[in-house]
Parts: C-alpha cells; structure tokens; sequence
C-alpha cells in the first residue's frame, strides 16, 4: 500500500509543502492529496489590493500540481480526527472522509475580533478573498467624500488603509492603532511611514483601542466616536478551532504545538505548518503569523517527513529566521525594514519606489515558486519503512 499523506489547506505553507513533497518522494510509494476550500491558490498577501480592485492572476490547483502526482480535493475540512487518522469534508456534492498516514496541518487563520462588540456585524477584514471581495463591492458604492476607518496599526493595516487612501484619494481615510504608528520601526522608517500617510491623507489615530463598532464608524475606549462608512478590521488573527477539538496538544491560541521539524508534540504523525502551528525561533520566541514564517515551516516539515519515511538519518535545517520586513504603502512607496533572525528592528532599510518594486519582487517570487512546485531539481527517494515504522520513529533534531 501506497503511505497516503494529506495536507489540509493550500495557502503559501500548505501548497509548498505539498509541492516539496513530490518532488522529495518517489510516486510508487506515496499517495500526496491536498484539500483546500478554494480551487486555485490565493496570495493572501494581496488582499488589500483585490479589495481595491485590482486584478489578481488565478492560479488553479489543478493547474499548480499538474504532472506532479499530487491530487486536489476542492473541499471544506469540518473535523480531524487524529486517533482515527480521519479527515471529515464537506464538498459540493455531500460529506466525505479522507484517511491519512501522515498529516500536514496548514489550515492558516482567519480574523479575529477579540470579543469587541460589532465587528462581525458591522466591520470587513482581508482574512482571505471572499471578505476581501466584500470589501471590494462596498468600497465601489462609496460615494466621493465618504468616511473609510481601518483598524489596526500592524503590517495588514498599514498596508489596507495606504492601499485604499491610494486608490480613492476623494474618500476620507482614518487610521486606529493601539499604540504609536509603526512602533517597531526605526525611527527613519516611522519618519517615512508618516510622510506617506500624510501625502495621502489619512487620518492617524494613535493610541487607540477600539470598544465598539456599528454602522456609523466605531467608538474607542475612553468614548470618543470616529465616523466611518466602512470599517476594515484588521487587529489580528486567529486560528481555525479544529486543531483545538482534537486530542492534538495545543497552545493557549488554539495552534498546534509542534518541534523543530514541525511534528506535533503529542502525535507523531500529524505536522503542522504556518500560522496552525506554534513554533520556536530565533531566541525562544515564537514564529509570527506570516508567509515569512510559513514558507520555512513548510520546507521543514517536508524534509522532515521525507527524511523519516526514506529511512535517512540526518534532517536538513530549514532557516528558521528573519530577515526583513516588507511592507507595500501603495503601489509606489514601501518601506522594507531590516531586522534581526528574532525580528527586531536593525538600522537599515529601503524606502519609497525601490522599497515598492522589492516588496513586488518578494511577492510575486512566492506565487511563482508555489505555481512551479516541481520545478527545481527533483530527487525522488523510495520508502524504506512502513507506514506503522515510519510513524514510530524518535523524533529526530534537525542538523545544524
């Protein structure tokens, strides 16, 4: 029998470990099926420019995995269950049940309000294209002069609220962020961050929590009511709940708790990658939510899994770090911050046109590799143990 390995969600961690995996594992021995809600990849990374209507390439998983020996399955995961190895779907025609050896977890997140009054009645966010198309119909009602407030001073928000101010400079655009503006920033790219905001006219509410939102904008905590139209939210992530009604250990935040090779701490035979999973990086922090993040998880987890099931001893480490932090201002100014492996800001940085076409370059350089998963050279090893060996193996650190 052929070792069946399922991953579960195509965004950026799900569809490049799904991808790495074929071309690490030889098609004889293993049966690689991804299940996504979607029928092509999105780049959830440009959201903030579908809601402005823009027009993003559809890439079709049909399409992606072509001749790679990966099947798609175009449906929606409603439960896991990892004592069973089972996967509950619901896809266009009725349920279904999927059974694996292996799992991939890469459900990513979705918004979170954090429990504030309103937002799931009144507000939009950019969790993913549906919402983000939402968005897009109503921001084309609005009327010359009309009132946009984005909520949320992190790198989603700054990027939503320039986007938007960009596209419809005849709207009246605000900015809500707990604390100062680009806060983590170096100081010359908060000075940069500032002049754009300020060329595009948005205006910049520090030091703000939101309490409430309805129709007619949102009030903050000590009472203060700021007008909007249209209120994006964009003050954080949160999991999907499934991990957390399984037996699999997870964290306070319901991701799944996982080791160096992303295997989950608590079942051998379940990985998890991207924003599902809480992993440790540079200097014990946690990784963030981000495809910065994903990307490598997903290269770890598919070497690590490749590395089990052929029978080698040595785990190849994937870089665990980062490096910069891209954030678009518009289509014509960015700011790409330098930062340390444990993401602190460092002294240099690019800014405006350049900042924009690099920041294009990153994204664009994604979506590429994602679309071509057997592109780069291919090294296809045979299984040398079971199914039931393979799943039994210690857990194993990867080489440094």
């Amino acid at each position: 029998m052929k070792h069946r390995i399922v991953v579960l969600g195509a965004g950026y961690a799900g569809a490049i470990a799904a991808g790495r995996l074929a071309r690490r594992l030889h098609r004889d021995d293993t049966q690689i099926t991804i299940v996504n809600a979607d029928d092509d990849f999105v780049e959830r990374v440009r959201m903030h420019q579908l809601a402005t209507g823009q027009h993003l390439r559809r890439r079709p998983l049909t399409d992606v995995y072509a001749g790679t020996g990966v099947e798609v399955r175009v449906a929606r995961v409603t439960a896991v269950d990892v004592d069973r190895r089972t996967v509950a779907l619901v896809a266009e025609h009725g349920t279904d049940e999927i059974a694996y050896d292996t799992l991939v977890y890469a459900l990513g997140s979705t918004s979170a309000d954090h429990g504030v009054p309103g937002v799931a009645e009144h507000a939009y966010d950019l969790a993913g294209r549906p919402s983000a198309a939402r968005l897009r119909d109503r921001l084309a009602q609005l009327p010359a002069g009309a009132t946009v407030l984005v909520v949320g001073g992190g790198l989603t928000g700054l990027e939503a609220v320039t986007e938007i101010a960009e596209a419809r400079p005849d709207l009246d655009v605000a900015l809500a962020a707990r604390d100062a503006l680009g806060d983590w920033l170096t100081a010359k790219a908060r000075q940069h961050l500032r002049g754009v905001c300020d060329r595009l006219g948005i205006t910049v509410h520090e030091h703000t929590d939101i309490a409430r939102v309805d129709a007619t904008g949102a009030v903050t905590g000590d009472g203060q009511v700021i007008p909007a139209q249209v209120t994006v939210w964009t003050a954080g992530f949160a999991v999907h709940p499934i991990a957390a009604a399984t037996t699999l250990t997870v964290a306070d935040t319901g991701q799944i708790v996982v080791d160096a090779t992303m295997r989950s701490v608590s079942h051998p035979d379940v990985y998890a990658v991207g924003d599902a999973a809480v992993a440790e990086g540079p200097g014990g922090k946690p990784l963030r939510m981000s495809c910065a993040s994903g990307t490598p998880m997903a290269w770890q987890a598919a070497d690590a899994i490749a590395t089990r099931l052929t029978g080698r001893t040595k785990i190849p480490k994937a870089p665990l770090r980062y490096f910069n932090q891209c954030i678009s201002l518009g289509r014509r100014d960015g700011i790409i911050q330098y930062v340390t492996a444990d993401d602190r800001a460092r002294p240099a940085l690019l800014k405006g046109t350049l900042a924009a076409r690099y920041k294009e370059f990153v994204c664009a350089g994604a979506a590429w590799s994602v679309s071509r998963p057997i592109l780069y050279p291919v090294r296809r090893h045979r299984i040398v143990a079971t199914p039931t060996e393979s799943l039994a193996t210690t857990s194993m650190s990867p080489t440094r």
